[in-house]
């Protein structure tokens, strides 16, 4: 069985030989084993969209017991921030996207650049987190039995935050996790590691990366743009 081309946006094999060496040996070439990395970043996806319905699920239920506690809790968050922190995430799977491109059309140094930008976005997504979180710690806007706001004038906003926090703080964890990933890329990819021939890894961190941007796109009006 030979090694056959996969299309833009897949990988570029036609020069990979059979016995490649970053060929696993249960694989019969190339293009098999990159098909099966994709299939097995997609069924780890699909979890991670059902980790995120069902938060979104439980977000839903406490909105519809609570509506005007969610209306007025959201008002104490930062629109613009989270606009920003929109527009950085829409920008990281651009560079990402670049990312991959050139790694498939074997430009190392733009693929390290893109690379470190998109490191660096997820960086300043954290950074505008951060901010967004000191203020809510030094106000008293925080989950469960920790909120401590003095100023709540409907009963059940500590849900809001409840949600707010578990659901942010777990989408920040992946944007963590994208970033460790990113580094080891980064690092790999200056041992010349990646080619038009391989780059599997980068291909896979880019699908988990423009999911993680994804699920921001739902988070954001779902908290910021409460109606």
């Amino acid at each position: 069985m030979s090694d056959i081309a996969i299309p833009a946006g897949g990988q570029a094999h036609a020069h990979a030989s059979p016995h490649s060496r970053h060929l696993q040996h249960h694989f019969h070439n190339s293009a098999q084993q990159f098909e099966a990395s994709k299939i097995g970043m997609w069924l780890f996806l699909v979890t991670e969209i059902l980790l995120f319905s069902g938060l979104f699920l439980a977000y839903f239920m406490l909105q519809t017991r609570h509506p005007q506690a969610f209306i007025e809790a959201h008002h104490h968050l930062d629109r613009s921030l989270g606009v920003l922190n929109t527009l950085v995430l829409l920008v990281s799977s651009f560079t990402m996207v670049m990312a991959v491109q050139s790694a498939a059309l074997n430009r190392i140094k733009a693929t390290l650049i893109y690379l470190y930008a998109t490191f660096g976005l997820g960086g300043v997504f954290l950074f505008v987190k951060y901010i967004e979180y000191s203020h809510k710690f030094h106000d008293g806007l925080l989950l469960g039995n920790l909120f401590s706001y003095k100023g709540a004038n409907v009963p059940g906003e500590y849900l809001f935050f409840s949600m707010y926090f578990v659901m942010t703080g777990i989408h920040g964890i992946h944007i963590l996790v994208g970033m460790g990933v990113i580094a080891y890329l980064i690092w790999r990819t200056h041992q010349r590691v990646f080619s038009s021939a391989y780059y599997t890894p980068i291909d896979l961190t880019g699908l988990y990366w423009h999911l993680v941007d994804l699920i921001w796109i739902f988070l954001f009006p779902l908290l910021y743009l409460v109606s």
